[in-house]
């Protein structure tokens, strides 16, 4: 890589320590690049190529770049991955992800035969803006869902409120109380109030993440300082998004580091995110520690910390029937791709079948 200038791709987020784990990954024929954008079987990448290529000696080139179709690793690339491509601009690798926010997808029939699988929303991301409007009915168990779903990536969330210009009353202490240990900002892209503290908190590569109509895009062009991305106003009826962005693309920031911008979510399944679930709710993790008994389940036991928190109103009700709701989700699809799991649960239903064919079978009876 002698002809190869790979300061270049700084603004894209390459520094010494990728330079460490990368660079002996790669040998002597391949460049190291990152995906700013996916399309199919190609992908835009950011690459610092021979100085033949270079739209701008002062940054690395943004080209398009070929998929093998063979190669399963890389055909699950998304936006903001590290690769390896060769001089001819086919991508050969992918480079060990650092952080990765992953939500649940299924695909097939919703039954029982129905297969579990994961959707990669974006790649060695730093930090995630958790976004959600602040004009309107503010979902506090949305922003939980988001935020284990943050945790979990390994990143660090920011929970944004915006179009605090047009809201008469942000709950933003409910918000608070809803997302220990996270900051939580209002702010308003249009009229600039509270970007220059949001602008500080940012660091590495930050991904938008929230519903349509949250204003995932007007904030991020607020922080790119440019109108980059689409942005349409909400519907008036019901204050919902128009799904404007339909790709998710990273641009690098103007005072360092850079930024995804991403589609919103109109559903989000979460993936093997037990911690993330933990970190989410580390409050009735922290009550749950000082119960009389390990196991408690916090519904009739004496001694549970975690009720008389409730009945103090140290800690709402919603917030424990929140963590509930997602650690039965987070556990049950784990049951559906763990392959022990798997097996026990037909045997315990097995031995249900066959329970009530004998009961039936002493009773003399017909199953219906």
């Amino acid at each position: 890589m002698s002809t190869v200038d790979l300061d270049l791709l700084s603004p894209y987020g390459w520094n010494s320590a990728l330079a460490a784990d990368y660079l002996p990954l790669l040998g002597a024929d391949l460049i190291p690049a990152r995906v700013i954008r996916m399309d199919r079987s190609e992908c835009d990448i950011a690459a610092p190529l021979p100085t033949a290529d270079y739209q701008s000696r002062l940054a690395a080139a943004v080209v398009r770049a070929q998929l093998p179709r063979s190669d399963a690793e890389v055909s699950g690339l998304c936006t903001g991955d590290w690769v390896a491509i060769d001089r001819g601009r086919t991508v050969r690798a992918l480079l060990p992800r650092r952080t990765a926010i992953v939500r649940a997808a299924v695909s097939g029939q919703p039954d029982a035969r129905a297969k579990s699988a994961h959707q990669v929303l974006a790649a060695n991301v730093d930090t995630v803006l958790v976004c959600t409007a602040g004009d309107g009915d503010v979902d506090l168990g949305r922003i939980e869902r988001l935020l284990a779903l943050a945790w979990e990536s390994g990143a660090q969330p920011i929970v944004v409120l915006t179009k605090a210009d047009l809201a008469h009353d942000i709950p933003i202490e409910d918000v608070r109380a809803a997302a220990p240990g996270v900051t939580v900002l209002a702010v308003s892209a249009a009229g600039g109030v509270g970007m220059d503290v949001l602008a500080a908190l940012l660091t590495g590569t930050v991904a938008l993440i929230g519903p349509s109509g949250a204003g995932k895009s007007t904030l991020a062009n607020a922080l790119l300082g440019a109108q980059v991305f689409a942005t349409q106003a909400v519907r008036d009826g019901d204050k919902r998004g128009r799904h404007t962005t339909v790709h998710r693309e990273l641009r690098p920031l103007p005072g360092g580091g850079t930024l995804i911008d991403t589609p919103g979510l109109r559903s989000v399944g979460l993936w093997d995110a037990a911690t993330g679930i933990g970190r989410a709710f580390s409050d009735v993790e922290t009550l749950a520690g000082l119960c009389r008994f390990a196991d408690c389940a916090h519904r009739t036991e004496p001694g549970c910390a975690v009720l008389a928190a409730i009945e103090s109103g140290e800690l709402p009700q919603r917030r424990l029937d929140s963590f509930r709701k997602l650690s039965r989700e987070n556990d049950w699809l784990a049951s559906r791709t763990d392959a022990r799991l798997q097996a026990e649960r037909k045997k315990v239903w097995k031995d249900i079948n066959k329970s009530q064919r004998r009961m039936y079978k002493e009773r003399g009876g017909k199953q219906r």
